[in-house]
């Protein structure tokens, strides 16, 4: 009996990946309009289906037939392009993300080595949707706004490069699956629990959300990069917006909460499951600060990231390169 192919492998686990994380994407916008809701006294959205929980398909329905606008000085050909290069950028990564681990190997599409590697080059490329979105738009509120979005994620990344760093230098590798596997006694939190919060902060302002979310403030800028934008290519980018919220959730999860290891012994619970749990608590986290925090102002969100966090982050890179260099 001839083995199953390859690429057809590849396709299934893809398509598979791809259902499951649009569902979260769908339930995770739902989830947190839930919990602000609940933490501001409200009751949230609770007509559409039981409990709510059909919300998310009336969300779709209504972007499918809402008016698709293109501005008459936009350019129409990166106008339209770069929603998409947001969106790829976004959906790209979760091909590597090890969600598991079983006697049948790793769950998920693909175990690339220098997995971490992989993942900050690719969401790298999100900035270039955002950027060209607010240039082709022919509008100064949107070239504004994609400016500010590119010096914020710029800033932002270079911190939470350095604050990654110390986990591959304790990991003594690039590979996620190998980095979930260093931390089998102790998570990674623990030994570099400042990297750990530098890595906290920057994910909220790489994925622009409040309150590092100057990009789109509606007092200033109306709307942001995509002021111009309606309808299905609107979603595109609040798609992505939701999707790169789910991959710096993951990311945490490996890099620093053990991946899919038991906490306390608890085997006995699949490694998916305590996955799942550690990426819900930071999705949380995202949601309770949203509800929590105002509104940086830009000069100060600029001043923080490169005279406070990048100096944090250099003195944790060089702390840990000491403390290793010297064990071994």
């Amino acid at each position: 009996m001839n083995a199953v192919p390859l690429w057809l492998i590849v396709v299934i686990k893809s398509a598979i990946v791809l259902f499951v994380v649009i569902t979260t994407f769908a339930y995770s916008m739902l989830f947190e309009r839930k919990v602000m809701a609940w933490m501001q006294l409200r009751p949230g959205p609770n007509r559409v289906g039981p409990w709510g929980l059909l919300q998310p398909a009336a969300d779709a329905a209504k972007m499918l037939f809402k008016e698709d606008l293109t501005p008459k000085t936009a350019d129409p050909v990166i106008y339209r392009l770069a929603p998409f290069i947001a969106l790829f950028a976004a959906m790209g990564t979760f091909a590597i993300i090890p969600f598991s681990e079983s006697p049948a190997g790793v769950w998920s599409v693909g175990d690339v080595n220098a997995g971490i590697l992989f993942v900050f080059a690719l969401t790298s490329i999100g900035v270039y949707g955002i950027s060209l979105a607010g240039w082709a738009s022919g509008s100064k509120f949107p070239l504004l706004g994609s400016v500010r979005a590119t010096a914020q994620m710029i800033s932002y990344e270079l911190s939470m490069t350095m604050s990654v760093v110390g986990v591959l230098i304790l990991a003594g590798t690039t590979s996620l699956v190998g980095i979930v596997h260093a931390q089998y006694r102790l998570w990674f939190f623990i030994p570099q629990l400042v990297g750990f919060g530098i890595y906290l902060i920057t994910a909220v302002a790489e994925t622009n959300r409040a309150p590092f979310d100057l990009v789109e403030a509606e007092t200033e800028l109306v709307g942001g990069f995509h002021t111009e934008y309606s309808g299905l290519r609107f979603g595109l980018f609040f798609i992505a917006e939701y999707m790169n919220m789910i991959t710096v959730s993951c990311i945490a999860t490996l890099l620093f909460l053990g991946g899919w290891n038991a906490p306390f012994g608890l085997t006995f619970i699949p490694g998916i499951v305590w996955f799942l749990i550690k990426g819900g608590l930071f999705l949380f986290f995202y949601i309770w600060l949203r509800a929590t925090l105002p509104r940086f102002r830009y000069d100060r969100l600029m001043a923080f990231g490169w005279k406070v966090l990048l100096p944090v982050a250099t003195l944790n890179l060089m702390a840990t390169a000491a403390v290793i260099a010297a064990v071994r």
